[in-house]
């Protein structure tokens, strides 16, 4: 597991343009990686009941 410097994290436009790189089928495989790199990166969303 790999652990991100504390306070290091992608930004939410940063992850937003990231997310549309996964989702275009016409983006290179090294896009790909550090589209997902960046977004591996990002808070994990909490969801409250």
């Amino acid at each position: 597991m790999i652990r991100l410097a504390k306070g290091k994290v992608t930004s939410k436009k940063a992850a937003s343009a990231a997310s549309k790189v996964l989702r275009d089928g016409r983006t290179s495989k090294a896009s790909k990686t550090a589209a997902g790199s960046a977004l591996s990166q990002r808070p994990s969303k909490s969801k409250k009941k």
